[in-house]
């Protein structure tokens, strides 16, 4: 195998594919990067047998050839080279040869034979969206998947086709969150949950254009097609949440403020909140509705704190707790300059939302039972 392709070309490949190597494993082989040409292409290949990354490029095949090689390895001496044409051979020894101006790298490298195929897919259902708007859907719901692997349905977000509306439905017993969007070509109703991990690494590999993104599911199996990468992961088994059930439809309590003052009396009451002298305990924050006003408060061991706001008010007076950080994660990921807050009673979920008459995103929070 014999190479030549620009630092900056490879290195964006190997960035794309080095999300799917494997951490902990007892197969060296999965710790490595399948390297592969075919005529003028060269493809590299991750797969920790979770999921599995492709990426094709176009480059300079003076000869043809494959290899695995250390992942980790390879693209960090990638990454500190100069910025300069890159030579890549296998040599006699079947060490892998990587040469920039006056740089020389020897790498040991694997048996290619012994790495493990992706999946092939035969694919049921897909549709295809523009890069950039799965990339704000993964963005704004991303954060409430659970981390608890007791209930390992929750770990990954919900893509549902209805009715032509893309619904992404994340949720970890404490919060959901909800984005839609209406697709341009008509498809069929489906529904699978993909894994929070995948949709991380695929969200680093998206970009914010109008590229397209197909995305194919099949029975335990999905796949993501961009130009010259090809993400393949497995699905989560299990029944979902019914999501649309446990939103309240009505509220006791509303209020409309400006996101960005809403956030940051969060930012700083959660200083108190989440205080280091006792990092065991998590202490809620107060949310005081009254005509016109609302307070956020928080007291303990460290101190108090104490933030007003004036705001749009409506319905009756309300006093909750809550969690600053599932507050913060939403207000973080909304984009709109003003939002509704919805509240029932003291005990039930509370609704961010933004102000628009159709919105298509909808965040759900539970509160936290105060100490009297």
């Amino acid at each position: 195998m014999k190479i030549v392709c620009d630092k900056d070309i490879i290195l964006k490949a190997i960035n794309s594919v080095t999300k799917a190597v494997a951490s902990k494993t007892t197969m060296p082989i999965l710790e490595g990067i399948l390297i592969q040409t075919n005529d003028n292409q060269i493809k590299f290949t991750t797969y920790d047998l979770e999921i599995g990354i492709e990426y094709i490029m176009e480059c300079e095949v003076q000869e043809q050839g494959a290899t695995v090689v250390n992942a980790i390895m390879f693209s960090e001496i990638i990454r500190r080279l100069p910025d300069s044409e890159i030579h890549i051979t296998i040599n006699e020894n079947n060490l892998l040869v990587i040469e920039c101006e006056g740089s020389l790298y020897k790498l040991a490298t694997m048996n290619p034979e012994e790495f493990p195929e992706l999946p092939k897919i035969d694919i049921e259902n897909s549709i295809q969206m523009e890069q950039n708007s799965l990339k704000d859907m993964v963005r704004k719901t991303i954060f409430a998947v659970s981390t608890e692997e007791n209930r390992p349905i929750f770990t990954g977000c919900l893509f549902e086709i209805k009715n032509n509306k893309l619904n992404v439905v994340a949720v970890d017993g404490f919060r959901l969150a909800w984005k839609s969007k209406y697709l341009e070509n008509e498809v069929n109703d489906f529904s699978a949950v993909i894994p929070g991990r995948t949709l991380n690494e695929i969200n680093k590999i998206l970009t914010d254009s109008f590229d397209v993104i197909k995305i194919g599911v099949a029975k335990n199996q999905a796949l993501f097609e961009m130009e010259n990468c090809k993400i393949v992961t497995r699905l989560l088994d299990g029944e979902f949440l019914n999501y649309a059930s446990v939103i309240p439809e009505n509220w006791e309590t509303r209020i409309r403020v400006d996101k960005n003052s809403l956030q940051n009396c969060f930012e700083r009451v959660s200083l108190i909140s989440a205080s280091s002298i006792e990092k065991e305990k998590k202490y809620p924050v107060k949310v005081n509705v009254e005509i016109g006003k609302v307070t956020i408060s928080c007291t303990n061991q460290t101190g108090d704190a104490k933030e007003e706001m004036f705001v749009e008010t409506e319905g009756q007076n309300l006093e909750a707790g809550f969690n600053p950080k599932y507050f913060l994660d939403a207000l973080r990921a909304i984009d709109d300059p003003e939002v509704f807050v919805d509240f029932g009673t003291s005990i039930s979920p509370c609704i961010v939302r933004p102000t628009e008459e159709n919105g298509d995103y909808i965040y759900m929070v539970l509160p936290i039972r105060m100490k009297e």
